[in-house]
């Protein structure tokens, strides 16, 4: 890992500009690559996950700063929300489609850990950062995540290998990435959380996010490279 009801959007809001559709450009020259460009589905979905256990260590690392934890806790909400709405888009219908029943039990429960995740992402937007229920929040969502990681990577994803090709595999790496591009970046837990209404529910939500994102401060890409490392 999604909208509350969402108000009216003008169309300027969602005209790019100059400056915006080059980096629109450059954001879909990365992540329209051939499956060669990607590996195994299992191992992009791992990456992602020890991108959130980094993000959530500097956020810890940071205790007595509420701004530097406002920051990783925004940029690790942003990693959450895009990464469930691709799991949920792209790789859950794959489950169901590669897996039968067990594949549909398997997706109906990862939608219903995402879900708790996202309402307590959601409660989080409205404490502020610094205080004991802001960081209790957060670590509640963090434990269910991990738990929800770990099944996935343990149990799920090797499942759904096991049914596909190495080379539809690193296809379904590539639209899980692609996915993430057009995904809301805060959590929207009233949102449906199955296609196609999920896909309707992101294209809505997504410019309303990124406009307050762009007001928001997130880690530098350096401190995000640092991040990684010290994982």
């Amino acid at each position: 890992m999604f909208a509350r009801p969402l108000a009216r959007t003008s169309l300027a809001l969602l005209r790019p500009t100059t400056t915006a559709t080059a980096n629109l450009k450059f954001r879909t020259m990365a992540t329209t690559s051939t499956s060669s460009t990607h590996g195994p589905l299992h191992k992009t979905i791992a990456d992602d996950h020890q991108d959130m256990y980094a993000y959530y260590k500097q956020y810890l690392n940071n205790e007595g700063d509420a701004a530097e934890q406002d920051k990783w806790a925004r940029q690790l909400t942003w990693t959450i929300a895009r990464h469930a709405i691709g799991e949920e888009l792209s790789v859950y219908p794959l489950f169901e489609k590669h897996l039968g029943a067990q594949g549909k039990k398997m997706a109906e429960e990862d939608r219903a850990e995402h879900q708790y995740v996202k309402e307590q992402l959601y409660k989080l937007e409205k404490v502020n950062a610094g205080t004991p229920e802001h960081a209790a929040t957060l670590k509640d969502a963090m434990d269910h995540l991990k738990q929800h990681n770990e099944g996935e990577e343990g149990h799920d994803l090797p499942a759904l290998e096991k049914a596909m090709s190495a080379s539809d595999s690193a296809d379904a790496a590539a639209t899980f990435e692609r996915t993430k591009d057009f995904a809301p970046t805060r959590s929207h837990p009233d949102a449906p959380n199955r296609p196609p209404f999920e896909t309707l529910a992101g294209l809505m939500a997504a410019p309303m996010d990124k406009l307050k994102d762009a007001f928001s401060k997130f880690p530098s890409a350096e401190e995000k490279s640092a991040a990684k490392k010290q994982n």
